[in-house]
């Protein structure tokens, strides 16, 4: 316990730290203009030598909301100024990055915007080749295009802050179903545009080969997601320490977010799941945060933030009393023994079916030994195991449920994904479950929140201490109407 103590300290120093050196500039300083380089390259031999890609930023943003880039701009450029293009062309290996003009006013009001203006300030901190106003857009773009060459561009919805690309499709096509309504996404129109400007040459989607390119997380990524993670465990770690009965959800949602605040973290990964009861963890998504705790009752708490663009997904499941009733604890147990087994598993080289049916294996003598108080217990824990439960989710990166595949083959070093055992006990609208960030490494994998307390009686300890919320005072701050 007190190994950890020391950890967490060195962890809120060492990010208040980063923040301060970090969090003064116009331009990100995470990547070097060499990585830009590189993935530049990647497409070039994707397209081919007689294709272009064209990529475009985010919009200008519609009220007093934080400016975020889309994360498929955002990884090829690291560039953050809206209405933003670049153009990267297979057939002489430059790229082209397309800015607006200065807009002084702007800058005026909201500080330092990296325009056209800034073209070789650009040249040096992105690596493109040539800079040009988005004025130079209006007539014969892509430059140069003959019938025969083709143009990509992303196809697929542009994610920003707390979105992922299936919930931007269902969205879209929630838009497009309204008949009062009926309007194309920004990503459709611009392929639209692209076509009608370019009527005698193909428009491919250029999804594939950027979502194949995420799909391994350099250093540098990892380095991020890392420490999105650190600040979700810590800011997890405050939120059980400040549980106790008549705290409401949205206050453990703030104490948790006043740690990524603190610490550098401007947004949200997504949006909280502070969840306790039957009927609110049930509802897996669940976000309104509105309920007041119980004793008896547990907490679910799946909650990460975003981290200078990248973001983590983790999840913890504790007791408001500070002690489990048993038929919590034996569920958890479960979860825990599975959640463990699948970690110590996780390697380079080994399939994700691999991987699910090595755990079965394992998992036979404690299930043949484990005393369940009920036969749907059982049968729900032997349902858990025998599909896997969710154990090996999503990926992980700039998104929370991120584009780029680890399941089309064997595992590789920087594959980043969520470990998400779940378990339903439908008869009781029971919903239990554990949930971890990883990377595959050279020697295994890498937990983020290894320091994170997972086992039943650490997370009873925890709840028990006091957090930020008993130290200020759960009403002093609250408006009671």
């Amino acid at each position: 316990m007190y190994r950890k103590k020391i950890t967490l300290k060195f962890l809120i120093t060492y990010f208040f730290t980063f923040s301060f050196i970090f969090g003064q500039h116009s331009y990100q300083s995470d990547f070097p203009a060499e990585e830009f380089q590189n993935r530049w390259e990647s497409v070039f031999s994707e397209i081919g030598d007689k294709s272009v890609a064209v990529v475009q930023g985010f919009p200008q943003p519609n009220g007093y909301i934080m400016p975020r880039q889309t994360n498929a701009f955002y990884y090829l450029t690291g560039v953050e100024t809206p209405h933003s293009y670049l153009l990267l062309d297979g057939r002489t290996k430059k790229a082209t990055l397309y800015m607006p003009p200065a807009n002084k006013k702007l800058e005026k009001s909201e500080g330092k915007i990296l325009s056209a203006d800034d073209s070789q300030l650009l040249k040096k901190l992105v690596g493109v080749d040539k800079v040009q106003s988005t004025n130079e857009m209006k007539e014969n773009f892509p430059p140069n295009i003959k019938r025969h060459n083709i143009i990509y561009t992303m196809f697929s919805p542009a994610e920003g802050q707390g979105q992922s690309r299936y919930e931007l499709e269902a969205a879209n096509a929630s838009i497009a179903r309204d008949y009062w309504d009926g309007g194309t996404s920004r990503e459709s129109r611009l392929v639209e545009l692209l076509k009608a400007r370019n009527p005698r040459v193909s428009v491919r989607d250029l999804t594939p080969i950027i979502d194949n390119l995420r799909s391994v997380k350099s250093p540098n990524e990892i380095a991020l997601i890392r420490r999105a993670s650190q600040l979700a465990g810590l800011g997890m770690i405050e939120a059980i320490k400040s549980t106790e009965e008549g705290v409401w959800e949205y206050q453990l949602d703030g104490v948790a977010r006043y740690v990524f605040l603190i610490n550098g973290a401007r947004m949200e990964a997504y949006r909280s799941i502070t969840a306790s009861g039957t009927k609110n963890i049930s509802n897996g998504h669940y976000f309104r945060n509105n309920s007041q705790l119980k004793n008896g009752e547990l907490v679910l708490m799946d909650y990460a933030p975003d981290f200078r663009y990248y973001v983590s997904d983790i999840g913890r499941m504790w007791p408001v009393s500070g002690t489990y009733k048993p038929w919590q604890r034996e569920l958890l147990q479960v979860i825990l023994e599975y959640r463990n087994t699948i970690l110590d598993i996780l390697r380079p080289g080994i399939t994700v079916d691999q991987v699910l049916d090595e755990a079965r294996e394992q998992m036979k003598p404690f299930m043949r030994k484990y005393q369940f108080s009920k036969n749907i217990y059982r049968k729900a824990a032997e349902k858990m195991i025998a599909s896997g439960g969710g154990a090996l989710s999503h990926p992980v990166g700039l998104a929370v449920h991120d584009d780029g595949p680890y399941r089309n083959g064997p595992l590789k070093v920087g594959h980043v994904f969520a470990v998400d055992p779940q378990m339903w006990v439908p008869e009781e609208n029971l919903y239990l479950r554990y949930e971890d960030t990883i990377v595959i490494t050279e020697e295994g994998m890498e937990n983020f929140t290894d320091f994170l307390p997972s086992e039943l009686n650490e997370l009873e300890d925890l709840v028990k201490e006091k957090g930020i919320l008993q130290i200020v005072g759960p009403d002093s701050m609250r408006w009671n109407y």
